[in-house]
């Protein structure tokens, strides 16, 4: 593999990684948030969330790169933009659940981005097909998080 296809997975990688973390950052400790709240019922242990949020991240920034790489540059184009605007709307998520405590603002919130996921992996299909089959984990944890949130609103 050439030096520069191992800066541009790096570079993406860690853009996606840096989001996340970033986020984190500024969304505060989330460890004890649900101190404060009733948990919901399938509620998973704490720490599982960084572990699959970084192998999540990482995920999306590889699959931006197999895009970014396509043949199909006006299709990579378009899928791009829907990658990058989704991960804006996915940084925004914890700040609002977990920062600002607005249950029903983020379930908005994860409702958009769960359109935004689909729209992502349907426009990377066209572009590559694996890069929009590696994200429908990503998918499943969204949805996953979409109930934990609809649930941790209605139950406090």
């Amino acid at each position: 593999m050439k030096k520069q296809k191992i800066t541009d997975i790096l570079i993406y990688i860690i853009s996606a990684e840096l989001a996340g973390a970033l986020s984190a950052l500024l969304s505060g400790g989330f460890s004890d948030f649900f101190d404060k709240y009733t948990k919901p019922p399938l509620l998973p242990p704490s720490w599982l969330f960084p572990v699959v949020w970084a192998i999540l991240y990482a995920v999306m920034g590889f699959s931006a790169y197999l895009v970014f790489t396509s043949e199909n540059s006006e299709a990579a184009k378009k899928a791009l933009t829907v990658y990058w605007i989704q991960l804006g709307v996915n940084f925004l998520w914890s700040i609002v659940f977990f920062r600002f405590e607005a249950l029903w603002a983020a379930f908005g919130v994860i409702l958009l981005l769960l359109i935004l996921i689909i729209a992502m992996i349907t426009s990377f299909r066209k572009a590559s097909p694996l890069a929009a089959i590696i994200n429908i984990p990503y998918l499943m944890w969204v949805i996953f998080a979409s109930y934990l949130n609809y649930q941790t609103a209605l139950i406090n």
